[in-house]
């Protein structure tokens, strides 16, 4: 008889078990659960980290981005001119910084005229929705009426609310502003700390010069990685700077375009509105649609009807309906182009996330997103789903 062989076999990590309940089953099986689970809650942390840390990711990410954008300046700067980056880099932040205050100085007034004016505002749209409602109130009197034969009398079960006249008068309504200027005035103080913060912030990394490719090229443990993480960043200042350039100039034409044609039809505060036109198309679909209200509601309260208060409105309407169908496109071109579904979901996200800056940041943050996710494999169909239609076969 030979001798019984009783050391336990080595069990191949391919190899898979079987479970009367669950059948055969793989280690990959067991593996690739707790792996998703680990990372949807890795992403739930780092979303809740971003709204809770708001007031002092939002400047810091503000910096980054506009960094990304001057990097190419400071650097054509010191390679044509010989000009040190840090004067380059101040120079372009006391530009920014006197832009900014230019451009508070100038709407300052106006936009504080139509906040005192909201009670004003919210009267006239509430007199008009009242005046609606007795319309409606007075064509459902009239067809009930016209239900009811003549020959029958009045039925004793008509309710006493039905026999009452439908238009009563309009009635008195007093609308309380809740302090709009005060809590504005309020936050005043931490908007502008979070806006000296972003361009110091800004002033340093533009100062550094090369210093942060430096850095990530010795952070990659591989030439091919530091190949790539080179290219990423590259192309991120490229197209990033691409977006800001096109879509400003853009902004700047609708903002025109909005203006005079406010100014053609009679709407007061023209040019305030104008350069609010041009303010608000940083953010897609939902900037032009705030604009078109606000606009309709201060035309309904300055002109009195909603016929009157109608062609403002159009004026608007036609102007970004022109430039989101033909001049964006054209202008644009198919390599910025983003997916449009992605584009509405990424503002509604970051506007959930931040306010109306994170709505101001969504595309940009996007734009990047997409760029990174070309060059990391796995990923190569989340950017193609960011992409526009026809994005992956532009090679330009």
């Amino acid at each position: 008889m030979g001798e019984r062989d009783d050391k336990p076999k080595a069990v191949s990590p391919s190899v898979t078990n079987f479970s009367p309940t669950l059948g055969l089953v793989t280690r990959q099986t067991f593996e690739s659960g707790p792996r998703w689970a680990v990372i949807g809650i890795f992403f739930i942390l780092l979303f809740g980290g971003l709204y809770l840390t708001a007031s002092f990711v939002l400047p810091v990410i503000i910096a980054v981005l506009f960094a990304l954008v001057m990097s190419p300046i400071v650097r054509f700067l010191r390679r044509r001119l010989k000009i040190w980056e840090p004067i380059s880099a101040l120079v372009l932040v006391v530009g920014s910084l006197l832009f900014i205050t230019l451009g508070f100085y100038m709407l300052s007034d106006p936009i504080a005229n139509i906040v005192s004016d909201a009670p004003r505002y919210a009267r006239a749209v509430d007199s008009e929705i009242r005046t609606m409602q007795a319309r409606i109130e007075r064509l459902r009197t009239a067809s009930r009426s016209l239900e009811q034969s003549d020959s029958l009398p009045p039925s004793p079960f008509i309710r006493p609310e039905e026999q009452r006249p439908a238009d009563q008068g309009p009635q008195e309504v007093v609308v309380q502003n809740p302090g709009l200027l005060d809590n504005a005035a309020n936050e005043l103080p931490t908007i502008i700390a979070s806006i000296l913060f972003s361009l110091v912030f800004l002033f340093f990394l533009l100062a550094s010069g090369d210093l942060f490719y430096q850095k990530l090229v010795r952070l990659m443990p591989t030439l091919s990685d530091k190949k790539r993480a080179l290219h990423i960043a590259h192309d991120i200042e490229r197209e990033l700077s691409r977006y800001f350039l096109t879509i400003t100039l853009i902004n700047t034409m609708l903002g025109i375009a909005v203006g005079t044609s406010l100014w053609l039809v009679g709407m007061p505060g023209a040019l305030v509105f104008g350069a609010l036109a041009g303010l608000l198309n940083f953010i897609p679909y939902l900037g032009s649609l705030f604009g078109m209200g606000l606009v309709g509601v201060i035309a309904l309260a300055e002109f009195g009807d909603l016929a009157a208060a109608a062609p403002p409105v159009l004026a608007y309407l036609a102007c970004t309906t022109i430039e989101g169908q033909f001049v964006t496109p054209m202008i644009v071109g198919r390599r910025l182009q983003m997916n449009a579904a992605a584009v509405f979901l990424s503002v509604a996200f970051w506007g959930w996330i931040w306010g109306v800056v994170g709505m101001f940041l969504a595309v940009p943050l996007m734009v990047a997103i997409k760029v990174f996710a070309t060059y990391v494999d796995g990923m190569q169909a989340f950017g193609a789903f960011l992409s526009g239609e026809d994005a992956p076969d532009d090679d330009g």
